[in-house]
């Protein structure tokens, strides 16, 4: 699968390989059948540029994106990242060196046993764990922070089960994008260090609030929604207003009428918040 990872100091056997290796994204298709047990890996085993995956092949990306891809995710401590297709395991490990929990979801068990050696080595093996699984058939939906580095293809396919996600949640993806799915933050491609693949894009789950909405004072505000983006109407019997420059960021809504500006949290099937930075207002779902 696709993954890209930092550079780490490692156990003397694995040093040399540890230092030319980081992350990948892939085409090739190998054989979906696993071995049944996990490999025996040579003191001096390395994943190789290209090899083959399931959906991927595997390729090295800088240290300096992985960075910057945890920097456009704001991961802190209290996150918990899982990587999808975690290849070498540069993404986790550098999560966990940052205090978070994270988990790398690889279906290649070399690559599996390979990133725990490395976990182990670097001494954040209690923070940073790896299973040998299919993306496509784990359970992910307790991460507050995903990263991938897969071909749009495969990030399409994974898009109703990411949107499906909790609101707020950060993903953030290397090189490629989500369809019509318009990130929220675009990394720049001049990143030092980094030679291909150096341009990184970063979405917020948003929250559902497609639908009619009744307000505190009668006013009913009904919404379209197509992923963070909106329009919308807010009405007042039998005249309406169209809401301008509305967007949603996870659970945080902003649109303005008119003049006034609302800025607001949704709350599952409420809304509440501020009018101007002052009157305050709430809203209740009435229809879906």
């Amino acid at each position: 699968m696709m993954t890209t990872r930092k550079s780490f100091l490692t156990a003397a056997v694995c040093i040399t390989a540890w230092a030319s290796v980081g992350q990948a994204w892939a085409q090739t298709k190998a054989p979906a059948t696993a071995p049944a047990a996990a490999p025996t890996l040579a003191p001096d085993y390395a994943p190789s540029s290209g090899q083959a995956g399931k959906d991927v092949i595997w390729l090295p990306t800088s240290q300096a994106l992985v960075d910057r891809m945890l920097e456009m995710a704001k991961l802190t401590p209290k996150d918990h990242l899982i990587d999808l297709g975690s290849g070498d395991g540069r993404l986790v490990i550098t999560a966990a060196k940052r205090g978070a929990t994270a988990h790398g979801i690889e279906y290649n068990p070399e690559l599996v046993a390979y990133s725990q050696r490395i976990a182990q080595a670097e001494g954040v093996s209690a923070r940073a764990t790896f299973e040998k699984a299919d993306i496509f058939e784990s359970d992910f939906k307790k991460a507050t922070v995903i990263t991938l580095f897969l071909l749009p293809e495969l990030n399409v396919r994974l898009r109703p089960t990411l949107l499906d996600m909790k609101p707020g949640t950060r993903i953030v993806s290397n090189s490629f994008n989500m369809g019509d799915w318009q990130p929220d933050q675009t990394g720049s491609r001049v990143v030092e260090g980094c030679q291909t693949y150096c341009e990184a894009y970063q979405w917020t789950v948003p929250a559902k609030v497609a639908g009619t909405w009744r307000l505190g004072n009668g006013q009913e505000l009904v919404l379209e929604q197509t992923y963070q983006m909106l329009e919308g109407t807010l009405r007042q019997d039998d005249t309406g207003q169209p809401i301008s420059d509305a967007r949603l960021d996870g659970v945080r809504i902003a649109f303005s009428v008119g003049n006034e500006r609302y800025a607001g949290e949704v709350k599952g099937r409420q809304m509440q918040g501020k009018v101007n930075g002052g009157k305050s207002w709430n809203a209740m779902l009435a229809k879906p």
